[in-house]
């Protein structure tokens, strides 16, 4: 898992997140208020929880061509949520998921991604 905290306010954080998702390259599919989904099914969630799925079409091309089981993984999702006074931002690590398919061929697409998403959160999460 990678993590990062932020002392951010909750708007100026999600704004700085999916700045940083397009500065790299990538794009923010769909944003999840789980708070707010779960609210409006009668379950209160005390937590801000956000769920960022996000993409890069090149990358997720390039390992679909070769295993589409890893689309059961994709898109690559950022977390954020509170913690106490503070934000954190999580996503897990996309080398660590792709050991689940046996296919060390695409080890080098995984790491670029994971390096990707470590340069987002950071950038994100910043000054």
């Amino acid at each position: 898992m990678i993590t990062i905290r932020s002392r951010k306010p909750l708007d100026q954080l999600s704004n700085d997140l999916e700045k940083a998702v397009a500065d790299n390259g990538f794009s923010v599919l769909t944003v999840h208020d789980l708070q707010a989904k779960l609210k409006a099914k009668g379950v209160p969630l005390e937590h801000t929880c956000r769920i960022y799925e996000v993409c890069n079409p090149q990358q997720a091309k390039a390992v679909l061509d070769r295993e589409l089981a890893i689309s059961t993984v994709l898109p690559c999702r950022i977390s954020l949520y509170d913690k106490g006074d503070e934000f954190e931002l999580a996503t897990l690590e996309p080398t660590q998921q792709l050991a689940a398919f046996a296919r060390p061929d695409l080890e080098p697409i995984a790491k670029e991604v994971e390096n990707v998403l470590r340069r987002i959160l950071a950038a994100a999460a910043g000054p």
